[in-house]
């Protein structure tokens, strides 16, 4: 059998056989001949799993202007930005807190840049990031912290 390159070229990539045989107007039974000539398994359906919590925070934010983070996933009843991966739950701020700063956050994790809802690694601040930026304010401009 003569294997078309461009067939070739979409299975590989990870194609379905009903997506390749609507963009190339083919029968679906070519495709997965085409499919079986070069040993390859069937196509699994459905959205690929996240590899690691990191995967699914990056899945589940879309960036909005101002270089903030959007969050597109679950949100619980408090309204905090929240998901799952391996039965283990995670919050959107610590997770991106982590992502940014290596550490675990102290304190509740609150997007520093003011934008509410924003997840972006760089713009979410813990509690001892938020005293701190009270203290230096207040030697700036006096008064109590």
């Amino acid at each position: 059998m003569k294997i078309r390159t461009d067939i070739a070229d979409l299975l590989r990539a990870g194609h379905s056989d009903r997506e390749i045989s609507r963009v190339l107007h083919l029968d679906n039974r070519t495709i997965a001949a085409v499919r079986t000539e070069l040993g390859l398994p069937r196509h699994k359906s459905g959205i690929k799993a996240a590899g690691s919590p990191r995967d699914l925070f990056r899945q589940r934010t879309r960036p909005v202007d101002g270089g903030h983070l959007e969050w597109t996933g679950y949100v619980a009843n408090d309204g905090t930005p929240f998901f799952r991966w391996n039965k283990r739950g995670y919050t959107a701020g610590r997770m991106a807190f982590g992502m940014q700063h290596g550490r675990a956050p102290v304190g509740r994790v609150r997007p520093g840049c003011g934008h509410l809802g924003c997840v972006a690694p760089s713009h979410v601040e813990d509690q001892p990031m938020r005293d701190q930026l009270k203290r230096q304010l207040a030697g700036i401009f006096g008064g109590a912290a």
